[in-house]
This record gives C-alpha cells, sequence and structure tokens, in this order.
C-alpha cells in the first residue's frame, strides 16, 4: 500500500511490508538494510515504523528506492538473507546504465550445500550461469575474485546431482607465478596438488568433504594437470579448464578437442595475469578471434563490478588496469 503526499519539492512514500514477511527480515540486524539504503540514497530519508516503511525527498530519488525496497522484499521473500552489501549490489544494478532486476540476479539458486545457496550476486555473474546454461562451450573471463571458477563448479556439481553428467573434470596448466614446478621438493603428486589447491578448497564447499575421496577414487571427480589431458575424449562430463590464461595456443586447442559427446567445458582465466614465458602467446587471449562464429561457444566478460571479495579488491583491480593503460606493455604472453 503507497500514498504520496507533496510537500514543497519533496514527496513522501509509504509502504506496507507484507504481513508474511517479518519485517526484520527486510530491515536486518540493527536497521543494517535501511541504513544501507541511506547511504545509497543520501537524498531520501527512511523511516520504518511497524510494518510500514516511509520514504521522503526528492520525487526522482523516492521512487528509485521504493524500487529498490520491492525488488528487496521479493528477495527477502524468496529467502535470501539481506545485509548491506546486497543493498549496494542491488543499488548498482538498479543505477546501471542498462538497469536490471536485483530479484532476478540475486534468487537465482544455482546449489544448496551445507546450509548455504550459492547464486550469481552480480548481473555479469547471471549472465555468465545463463550462458553456461546455454552453450556446450563457455568461457568466463575476468579478474580475480569475481566468481569466474567458483560459479562454474557450483554449476558442475549442480550437472552432477541432476544427472545430466556422469563425471568432473578439474584442470589447470602446471605454471604458476614466479615459480617452476620441477624445483619444487616432493614427489610430482606432492608438487602437483598444492596448485591444484584452490579447485579442492570450492569443491569441498559445495560436496561433503568425507565422500571426496570416494568420488575421486571412482572417478566421479577428477582433478589434474592440464597435461594430463592429452590424448582423452571425455565424454558425459562438466569439465573446467581454470587459468587457462597460462596455456599457449596449442595447449588451448588440444584442451577444446578432448570435448566428447553430452560433456560441457567451461573455460577461466584472466588475461591480465599471464605467467607464460616471454615470447609465448596466450591461448586464452586469442581463442575469441580463432572461435568468432563457431556455433556454440559463449564468451563472458565479467569486470571489477563483478568482483564478490573484499570491496577494495575490485578498486584495486580498477588501479592496476589504470597504471597499465598508462605505460607501454612488455610482451607477456603474446598480444592483447
Amino acid at each position: 500500500m503507497t500514498r504520496h503526499v507533496p510537500s514543497g519539492t519533496e514527496i513522501e512514500h509509504r509502504i506496507l511490508v507484507p504481513a508474511d514477511l517479518p519485517v526484520v527480515a527486510l530491515l536486518g540486524p540493527g536497521d543494517e538494510v535501511l541504513r544501507a539504503v541511506e547511504k545509497g540514497f543520501p537524498t531520501v530519508a527512511v523511516h520504518a515504523r511497524g510494518d510500514q516503511i516511509t520514504l521522503r525527498g526528492p520525487a526522482a530519488e523516492v521512487g528509485l528506492v521504493a524500487r529498490l525496497i520491492d525488488e528487496l522484499l521479493e528477495v527477502a521473500a524468496a529467502g535470501t538473507g539481506l545485509d548491506a552489501d546486497v543493498v549496494e549490489r542491488a543499488v548498482a544494478m538498479l543505477t546501471a546504465a542498462q538497469a536490471s532486476r536485483p530479484a532476478e540476479v540475486l534468487t537465482q539458486n544455482i546449489l544448496s550445500s551445507r546450509g548455504r545457496t550459492i547464486r550469481p550476486k552480480t548481473v555479469g555473474q547471471k549472465s555468465y550461469v545463463d550462458a553456461i546454461d546455454r552453450h556446450t562451450v563457455t568461457f568466463g573471463i575476468g579478474p580475480a575474485g569475481t566468481g569466474k571458477t567458483y560459479l562454474a563448479m557450483a554449476k558442475a556439481v549442480q550437472a552432477l546431482q541432476g544427472k545430466q553428467v556422469n563425471r568432473i573434470v578439474l584442470t589447470r596448466p602446471a605454471v604458476e607465478a614466479g615459480e617452476r614446478l620441477g624445483f619444487l621438493p616432493g614427489s610430482l603428486s606432492e608438487k602437483i596438488d598444492p596448485y591444484l589447491r584452490p579447485l579442492y578448497d570450492a569443491l569441498h564447499d559445495m560436496v561433503d568433504p568425507d565422500s571426496i575421496p570416494r568420488l575421486m577414487e571412482s572417478g566421479t571427480v577428477e582433478v589434474a594437470p592440464l597435461a594430463y589431458m592429452r590424448g582423452r575424449t571425455l565424454n558425459d562430463a562438466f569439465i573446467i579448464l581454470d587459468e587457462a590464461q597460462n596455456t599457449s595456443t596449442e595447449q588451448m586447442k588440444m584442451f577444446l578437442t578432448r570435448l566428447g559427446f553430452g560433456s560441457t567445458m567451461v573455460v577461466t582465466g584472466d588475461v591480465t595475469q599471464v605467467d607464460l614465458p616471454g615470447g609465448t602467446t596466450s591461448g586464452l587471449r586469442v581463442v575469441e578471434e580463432i572461435l568468432s562464429g563457431v556455433d556454440d561457444v559463449a564468451f563472458c566478460r565479467l569486470t571489477s563490478q563483478d568482483v564478490v571479495r573484499h570491496r577494495l579488491v575490485g578498486d584495486i583491480i580498477d588501479a592496476y588496469a589504470s597504471f597499465d593503460a598508462r605505460r607501454p606493455q612488455p610482451d607477456r604472453g603474446g598480444r592483447a
């Protein structure tokens, strides 16, 4: 229920919280959600009394805040917890040049595991997840912290649990920043396992840890260096190539041609963090040009706006991008 009351250049707008939704679910602990709304729209006063929220301020801003609260009500009603971070992301979506409905993004459940639900948190992440659903091969390209690998892993586990595939194959090229695996101590397995640890960590978030050894022993889940993929055809599998910026063009071709019937591939990487020796062209940097026009292949570009780590991570990424744009670029991994 809404009422507009003109007051000079301001209007008043009242929203009634549905009876079946606890008001605290919208307000957040210590009114955290409303304080975040006010922070996003400082010209609008937001007051909550009982089951009624009153907005007062310039008409255009009040209208936008009313839309925001309507979206937050829908998100809360779907069971998604609200906090300041959710509000900030919803504000960014509503005020972007291509506005998207926050409720459509923030209520898209991918996987529920161990009391938590994995969902896209930004418009870019939702586009990425949707592309994985619609295409056989999807490239997720973007900076650290944008959820490229994590969301791909969630889609893989979802596909396995839904019996859309029979196994998950996770792989990375054995190249790491400033290090050579051959100089690390231990056996081959001991050298490789720490490098593949981020894939194991994501898997542990989504699958009962006690079941992982059994899944790996049976071959239902395989985590291996990219070199182990050569000569294989992977049928009925969800295959993820992580850190793909560290593949050569030959390695990228080798990986993509492992695709078998009934399989889905996701390739993730950050073209700004290539660790290949000088003069080696990054397969991820040129693959879009090579596959341009090939059907059933999608390229998704994530940006600092899709970072879901600490707020500073997005700012750091933008600062490095600005710095790199102002200086001559060395040849690190081939043409840009």
